[in-house]
């Protein structure tokens, strides 16, 4: 995606850029996410952020869970996501799974397979069984939702 310079979120005013227009297409084809970050300075990565600030509507009341690697298997980045998430009408799940700098770099640099780090599959499979479940029950609410302008409210 090429730097967000619209001139607000598609919250707000319709996306100009074709690739931007594109990428909410591709979004609002999914239920649920998994989103993978690095961590660099304490937060995720600039161009995760412009991802994420390319869509709004296509976000809204979908469930998120977070992959981090890095020092401290991108903890603090994924505490970051977890507020933009929230900002995004999100739902951030609880289960995320960190994979740490030493076993990073293992795979990384040193010829380590993903599979050695056994004790991840707990997380992942835990990860993967919470993000259905809430892809699917939100869905359903989705689905089921009457759009805001369409309420009517009684004064009764």
């Amino acid at each position: 995606l090429p730097f967000f310079n619209e001139v607000a979120s598609n919250a707000w005013a319709p996306t100009q850029n074709d690739v931007g227009q594109r990428w909410q297409r591709t979004l609002a084809e999914f239920d649920g996410f998994v989103i993978i970050t690095a961590e660099y300075n304490h937060a995720p990565t600039a161009a995760l952020k412009n991802a994420l600030d390319y869509a709004y509507p296509e976000w809204n009341k979908k469930p998120v869970s977070f992959v981090g690697y890095g020092s401290v298997g991108a903890a603090r980045a994924i505490e970051h996501l977890r507020g933009i998430a929230v900002e995004l009408q999100m739902a951030p799940l609880r289960t995320a799974v960190h994979i740490q700098g030493g076993d990073f770099i293992g795979v990384w640099q040193q010829g380590k397979s993903l599979e050695e780090l056994t004790y991840l599959e707990p997380g992942v499979t835990a990860l993967f069984e919470e993000l259905a479940w809430w892809a699917n029950a939100l869905r359903t609410a989705r689905e089921m939702t009457t759009p805001p302008q369409e309420i009517q409210v009684s004064s009764s």
